[in-house]
């Protein structure tokens, strides 16, 4: 690691796919918000062609290419922040994990070259998910001006254990100008709504004017399923019961379908 890799980081996984791009292009307004640089990281997987100077030689070339497209597309927003570029060599998600040990997020996209099919979510995405030490997002897609009036949706089991998971997702809803909604089971959501008028006093009071609701589901893939054209972002708790491939692994890439909703995995 150097000095530079040492600081806080918006930090995203780049590897030449169209999904990557969009995870920058989500990526750069949390740059502008935090006061950090967005730190475009490529990362070289080990191969023959280490020993094979020509090949070695058209890899980093590819991730070259890779990076200043995506650097490209953060620039033309026009955002003030800083970009730094990181290509890097090792298994891809050790590498990543290792690079976003500083950063504020990491920013990956759902589909790498090896996911062509829409909408699903690569091993690579999922296996940073799991093990980062900072919020991971899995950007499916960058399309800001068709999220509006769609909801931020928050996985919820406890008023105590969940305290992060809303925190962030209420955080989310109110800079999106969004609905939020509470996905929690039967018992739970009726808990809520008998303590809400204290509970939801105190959201009101952090998060004014925001539309917080409480929606009663068995099981959030249940709610994904018959609402994801309706949800812009899904937040859930890296602990949560059931684990995190539920959610970012097959099953939630069957709830979620074809649909752009991204995941913040908290």
């Amino acid at each position: 690691m150097t000095e530079k890799d040492s600081f806080p980081c918006v930090a995203v996984g780049i590897d030449g796919s169209p999904a990557a791009v969009d995870a920058a292009l989500w990526a750069v307004e949390y740059a502008v918000a935090a006061g950090v640089p967005l730190r475009l990281v490529y990362v070289i997987e080990p191969s023959d062609a280490a020993t094979d100077p020509p090949g070695q030689a058209r890899r980093l070339a590819t991730a070259e290419l890779a990076v200043r497209y995506a650097m490209a597309a953060v620039e033309s927003t026009e955002l003030p922040v800083d970009i730094e570029i990181a290509i890097l060599r090792g298994p891809p998600v050790r590498v990543l994990l290792d690079a976003a040990r500083t950063a504020t997020m990491l920013c990956v996209g759902a589909r790498g070259l090896r996911h062509a099919m829409r909408g699903r979510i690569g091993s690579t995405a999922a296996a940073v998910a799991a093990g980062a030490h900072c919020p991971v997002a899995i950007v499916r897609a960058h399309r800001p001006h068709s999220a509006r009036e769609r909801a931020v949706v928050a996985e919820f089991h406890d008023v105590s254990a969940g305290r992060q998971v809303m925190r962030r997702a209420l955080e989310e809803a109110q800079r999106r100008h969004a609905p939020a909604r509470l996905i929690a089971p039967p018992g739970v959501c009726s808990e809520l709504e008998t303590r809400g008028s204290h509970q939801f006093a105190q959201w009101s009071h952090d998060y004014p004017g925001l539309d917080i609701s409480p929606v009663s589901c068995s099981h959030i893939l249940d709610y994904l399923r018959s609402n994801a054209p309706a949800i812009q972002l899904l937040v859930v708790g890296r602990g949560r019961a059931g684990g995190i491939d539920e959610v970012v692994g097959a099953p939630g890439h069957a709830a979620l379908r074809d649909s752009d909703c991204s995941i913040l995995v908290v």
